[in-house]
C-alpha cells in the first residue's frame, strides 16, 4: 500500500534569521527545511507527503525557565504580533492537520506556527 504523511518538527529559525537562535541551531533547522522539500519531491510518486512545522517560542518548562525575568517576558511577547507564545497544543494541532486527509494536496512546505513572528523578520 502506498501513501502516507511525514511531518518534521523544525523551528522558525529554519525559515528566517532569528536573534534567539545561534548559527549552528539555525543551520540544523535549515537542513530540516531542505530535507522536507527533497523528501516531498522524491516520494510524491508513492503518494507520500512530507511537510514541516516551524514553531517559534513554545511554552515549555525550558522556555519558562529561560524567560523567568518579567522584563524579558514582556520583550519577547512584544515581538509576537499575536501577543503570546505558542503552546504545545498549537504545535500538535498543526501536525495533526498536516498528517490528515484535509492536507492531502499539501507537500513540501514549512508551516510557521509562530503568531506571525517570522513575518516580521
Amino acid at each position: 500500500m502506498l501513501g502516507g504523511a511525514i511531518v518534521n518538527i523544525s523551528s522558525i529559525a529554519g525559515l528566517v534569521g532569528h536573534k534567539l537562535s545561534n548559527e549552528t541551531y539555525a543551520a540544523s533547522k535549515g537542513a530540516v527545511t531542505l530535507l522536507t522539500k527533497s523528501v516531498a519531491v522524491r516520494y510524491a510518486q508513492d503518494q507520500v507527503r512530507c511537510n514541516s512545522i516551524h514553531p517559534c517560542t513554545v511554552d515549555t518548562p525550558m522556555m519558562r525557565e529561560l524567560f523567568q525575568d518579567p522584563e524579558r517576558q514582556r520583550e519577547r511577547l512584544g515581538e509576537v504580533p499575536l501577543g503570546r507564545v505558542a503552546t504545545a497544543r498549537d504545535v500538535a494541532n498543526a501536525a495533526l492537520f498536516l498528517a490528515s486527509d484535509e492536507a492531502s494536496f499539501i507537500t513540501g512546505v514549512g508551516l510557521p506556527v509562530d503568531g506571525a513572528d517570522g513575518v516580521l523578520k
